[in-house]
């Protein structure tokens, strides 16, 4: 923007709201941070002094306060979000016009031109605590980690949660199409391939799909099955910045982008069939996913008809070494249900959805729900891993009938 006449430069009109409190005389500093604003999506205001109204200064999301207009602000009142900034971030008298302004931090540009357009969009966007971030992996194959998924998702939402699926697994089908949205306008993650750095949390959520009151970012039907790593780094910490839950389902191989999703996400759960070859399988998932998630749980899947056939959840959970966070029960009619477009979870009377709404009630309990990490250490019988009293432990449903299907 070097060389921009004023009335060339894109200024805050009054008229919009939300954008940061530029106030400097120095023109090349000021191109360099309306630049900034551009770049994070911010349409700032521009004052060369403190501002006559008391509202014009403690209104905006954020204030950056040019060094050469510093002590002119001695008579600021103290306020969050003021960042001041000058050519020598270590020069004495800046310092001590930034302890007098009660600015929260000193920078110098170029060299915090990164961490600046990250805390105008942050500021910009009103970013709260970070979404609750869950990730749903199967223990081997159909067990049914996209269904448990999805169920968490339709819950969430219908207890009134802002909530968002992830489609981590390329190969598994497509999530919207799990849902009956697989027609529904909105992007796929073949739109988000290129995405690198920062992406705007409100962007990404409107342009998904909107199914069943929350949004979906799913894959499409063509032949890219490959989320690059930065991509899906991006994606994903957009995701958290808005709050809320988010519902991972991952795949049971974790490749780099796999790692960069589990690197984001607060609490995993393995969900594994009541039968020693699905154990041995889960044990070998659970060693990769481990090496990146560091809460990981297990979710027992019941089998159809089981009258004291199969392995207990308890026990599941001891040769796993694994906290229980519960048994999902065999779900009479759960395929029939899918086929005809009804979503996981939406039978709200059904084994599926009563176990995840009492997952939910557990975390919001705990005071975890929507705000980030639960940390959690569970141990077993005998004091050692395979249960956990904290979030999500022991929710449990009774077994029901044969027949039907698990996605």
């Amino acid at each position: 923007m070097a060389g921009m006449t004023p009335s060339e430069r894109p200024v805050h009109t009054g008229e919009e709201r939300g954008g940061p409190l530029i106030i400097t005389e120095d023109e090349r500093l000021l191109d360099d941070l309306l630049r900034l604003c551009a770049a994070a999506g911010a349409l700032p205001e521009v004052a060369h002094g403190l501002p006559a109204r008391k509202r014009d200064w403690e209104a905006p999301p954020l204030v950056i306060v040019g060094a050469d207009c510093a002590p002119r602000m001695r008579g600021a009142g103290r306020r969050a979000g003021v960042i001041l900034t000058g050519q020598d971030a270590d020069d004495p008298a800046v310092l001590r016009l930034a302890v007098a302004l009660g600015a929260e931090r000193v920078l110098a540009l170029p060299d915090g031109e990164r961490w600046l357009a990250d805390r105008i969009a942050d500021a910009v966007e009103g970013v709260g605590p970070p979404a609750l971030t869950v990730g749903v992996i199967g223990g081997c194959g159909g067990a049914g980690a996209s269904t448990l998924a999805g169920a968490l998702a339709v819950t969430a939402a219908r207890t009134g949660r802002r909530t968002l699926l992830v489609d981590g697994d390329p190969l598994g089908g497509g999530l919207d199409v799990l849902l009956g949205g697989e027609k529904e306008k909105g992007l796929r993650w073949p739109a988000f391939a290129e995405s690198r750095g920062r992406v705007a949390c409100g962007a990404l959520a409107e342009s998904l799909p909107r199914l069943h009151s929350f949004r979906v970012l799913s894959w499409d039907r063509g032949s890219d099955v490959t989320i690059p790593p930065p991509a899906m780094r991006a994606v994903m910490a957009a995701a958290r910045r808005r709050g809320g839950v988010v519902v991972v389902d991952l795949p049971r191989r974790v490749d780099a982008a796999a790692a960069e999703a589990l690197a984001q996400v607060d609490m995993g759960l393995l969900l594994v069939p009541t039968e020693l070859r699905a154990v041995a399988a889960a044990q070998r998932v659970a060693a990769g996913v481990q090496k990146v998630l560091g809460d990981l749980r297990v979710v027992a899947r019941g089998a159809p008809g089981r009258h004291g056939h199969g392995l207990p959840p308890d026990e599941i959970a001891r040769l796993m070494e694994l906290p229980l966070a519960g048994e999902v029960p065999w779900e009479a009619g759960l395929l029939a249900d899918l086929s005809r477009g009804v979503p996981p979870g939406a039978q709200v009377g059904g084994p599926l959805a009563r176990f995840c709404t009492a997952f939910w009630e557990r975390l919001t309990e705990s005071g975890v729900d929507g705000g980030g990490p639960a940390s959690v250490t569970g141990t077993g019988p005998g004091g050692g891993p395979g249960q956990s009293t904290e979030p999500g432990a022991g929710v449990r449903e009774p077994a029901v009938g044969r027949g039907g299907g698990r996605g």
